[in-house]
């Protein structure tokens, strides 16, 4: 069957400065796919990111988003985003979790409009389909880190986009929450047909959820299925990494040291 593209980049390459943090890269994502996207720090994943999002313009190469340019896209409402930063809310931040997931609704009705009753009932929908909706009165800063991620992805999903980006979502959620959030992950890319694609140094257990990796350093190294990456040893590793790492075996998982 014959998936529509989502993602299409070409020969990208961005530097800051003088420095090249992204080079020649080509990647296509595909309709369905729940993509992984690792390699080392400083290898460019977030920056790879940020291009897909048009928050940095390639110096080189082009990208598009569904068939379209992404110097002409403008359905914004078809990309979430959960950022690295997502949960590092503090106690006092004054929302409630209500009030987080509505504002993911100002790229449908624009940034001076106010929420109405629709609008409110679209973000309940998103905190049920998180398992949320008990806490949308709550403060989002009195939840715990897990709980504020699933928020976030509330928030991203409300405008029912048909790609999910996460960067990092797992950093500084304790193991029984990351269980949950993956089986999340699953729920939204197999029942909800969202597309995913997940920047992460969880390898282990990435390759055990997503369909597809890319192994990233500069460049890409390796695109393909999940099964095949978990077949390589510890010198293809290398290679692909750029310098040595280790697996390790964990709770019958693979966990990469770098």
């Amino acid at each position: 069957m014959k998936r529509d593209k989502i993602i299409e980049m070409e020969q990208v390459s961005f530097k800051y400065e003088k420095e090249w943090v992204v080079e020649r890269v080509d990647l296509t994502i595909e309709q369905g796919q729940f993509l992984g996207l690792v390699g080392p720090n400083g290898s460019g994943k977030s920056t790879l990111i940020k291009l897909m999002l048009g928050i940095n313009k390639p110096d080189r190469g082009a990208v598009k988003l569904f068939g379209q340019s992404i110097k002409n896209f403008n359905q914004w409402q078809e990309i979430g985003f959960v950022s690295q930063k997502a949960n590092s809310f503090n106690s006092g931040f004054p929302a409630t979790v209500l009030e987080v997931v509505k504002t993911g609704l100002v790229s449908r009705i624009g940034t001076f409009k106010f929420f109405n009753r629709k609008h409110k009932e679209k973000a309940i929908e998103a905190l049920k389909t998180v398992e949320m909706e008990e806490y949308a009165n709550s403060n989002i800063g009195e939840l715990s880190g897990g709980q504020q991620q699933r928020v976030f992805i509330a928030r991203a999903l409300v405008s029912d986009p048909s790609l999910l980006i996460l960067d990092e979502p797992t950093v500084g959620v304790d193991a029984k929450h990351v269980t949950a959030f993956y089986d999340l992950l699953r729920k939204l890319n197999q029942e909800k047909g969202i597309s995913l694609l997940m920047v992460t140094h969880d390898i282990g257990t990435i390759t055990e959820h997503a369909t597809h990796v890319v192994c990233m350093n500069k460049t890409v190294h390796f695109h393909g299925a999940s099964e095949e990456y978990k077949e390589f040893d510890n010198e293809d590793l290398n290679r692909l990494y750029g310098h040595s790492v280790q697996q390790l075996t964990h709770n019958h998982e693979h966990e990469v040291s770098q």
